[in-house]
């Protein structure tokens, strides 16, 4: 403010001259024929001017000495020390009123504002306009509460910049894991946040870096390797999540993620080739089981067909034993009622149920001593063929046709006819 009213009462003042105010140089100057204008300026003469202008501004009359000179030494007119004290008020109003201005700060949208008196907590300020006292009473620190932040642990930036004091860890099964993963977190109290924890982003590192040794040390390498990534992850959010409340720094843990989990460079090719093998295993014993899982159970159908096939075998052995048991009791009992006729049927049977079977018959004449031929077997497959064209012509004759008996048939009927008595005589002769 104050440079802005020496601009427009249009001093110009030169702090940087190193002869500011010596008033020998100007009559050195004048003895050696110099102008004394050309030295610098007086410094009485500019604070006259200064108040001369200052109360012009703000509507003063100046009130000029008798007879005197403005460019004269000490001999001008003394300067007006009421214009100077309402000067120098306006110039004290306009500093404090800037000092209580100083005062006033912005919280956006999504952090917290912590207002400090004398370095000590006072308030949490929300978002938009707020005031606190200038300094040095009180001070405001801006803390964004809704910013996801991030902490690595075991690389920095890029997997490949690995930190191998960080990474390197021990497993329940004595085997070191090389572990990278980064940790997201959120704060939810920003006055703890700031007054609880020293260097808060290397605490978290350094919390993380204990929970996570303490989960995989409780576990397994190969749990850790394969199947127990979210597991390990999850127990050491939770691990670290109740750590932090202890120390109460205002932080809430989101998320753990692991960004490579394997063993270290050193026998990285060797486990590669114990994971091969294992993966070999596995494959071998899985084709294992499913040869066997087709083998088995075709066995056991066999099984259970073979032992149902002698349940029925043995089913339809007895019952045809017990049928023909019966059946011998029921025959003995007609044989007693009549033994000549029950051996004669007998025998009929008998011999019925052999000749079914044979194609050719010799038969022994009692008149004399030639043997009769009966080809059996060609009047058989002739009586076939004949039956087989009979059914055929029936199928391609006509309806009414289909009732009449065809011709070819006729002779076939005969024989049989023939066949039929000459057996019943020779029945008859025995």
């Amino acid at each position: 403010m104050l440079v802005s009213l020496l601009k427009k009462t249009g001093l110009k003042l030169s702090l940087n001259d190193p002869r500011w105010g010596n008033r020998k140089d100007d009559g050195k100057k004048a003895q050696e024929g110099k102008k004394p204008g050309e030295g610098p300026p007086d410094l009485d003469q500019l604070w006259r001017d200064f108040n001369q202008r200052l109360n012009a501004f703000f509507g003063q009359k100046n009130r000029p000495d008798n007879g005197g000179n403005n460019n004269g030494g000490g001999s001008g007119p003394r300067p007006d020390m009421k214009g100077a004290g309402i000067t120098a008020g306006v110039v004290g109003v306009i500093a404090v009123f800037i000092w209580l201005a100083s005062g006033a700060f912005i919280v956006q949208e999504g952090q917290s504002g912590v207002v400090l008196t004398f370095g000590q907590y006072t308030r949490t300020a929300p978002a938009g306009l707020n005031w606190r006292w200038p300094y040095p009473f009180q001070t405001d620190e801006t803390v964004n509460v809704s910013q996801v932040r991030t902490v690595e642990v075991g690389y920095r930036q890029s997997l490949r910049n690995k930190q191998a004091s960080e990474s390197l860890m021990l497993t329940d099964d004595e085997n070191i894991i090389d572990i990278q993963f980064a940790v997201q977190y959120t704060l939810k109290d920003p006055v703890e946040w700031l007054f609880s924890l020293r260097d808060q982003e290397d605490t978290l590192r350094q919390v993380a870096e204990t929970a996570i040794r303490e989960v995989v040390g409780r576990s397994k390498m190969d749990f850790v390797l394969y199947e127990g990534r979210e597991k390990v992850a999850f127990d050491t959010q939770k691990l670290m999540q109740q750590i932090l409340e202890g120390y109460k720094a205002g932080v809430l843990i989101n998320n753990v993620t692991m960004q490579a989990v394997q063993p270290p460079e050193q026998v990285q090719a060797a486990f590669d080739d114990a994971v091969k093998a294992g993966q070999d295993r596995e494959r071998q014993k899985n084709e294992g089981q499913a040869y066997a899982n087709d083998v088995i159970p075709k066995a056991r159908g066999a099984a259970f067909r073979l032992v149902q096939e002698a349940e029925a075998y043995r089913a339809m052995v007895t019952e045809n034993s017990e049928g023909n048991a019966s059946r011998f009791k029921q025959v003995l009992v007609e044989y007693q009622k009549a033994p000549a006729v029950t051996r004669d049927r007998m025998y009929l049977e008998t011999m019925q149920q052999v000749f079914s079977s044979a194609s050719k018959v010799m038969v022994d004449a009692k008149t004399g001593s030639n043997l009769l031929y009966l080809p059996l077997d060609k009047l058989i497959a002739q009586t076939a063929a004949t039956d087989a064209a009979a059914a055929a012509a029936r199928a391609a004759a006509t309806p009414a046709a289909n009732t009449v008996l065809p011709q070819e048939a006729m002779p076939t009927v005969e024989v049989n006819q023939r066949r039929d008595s000459r057996s019943s005589r020779e029945r008859e002769s025995r």
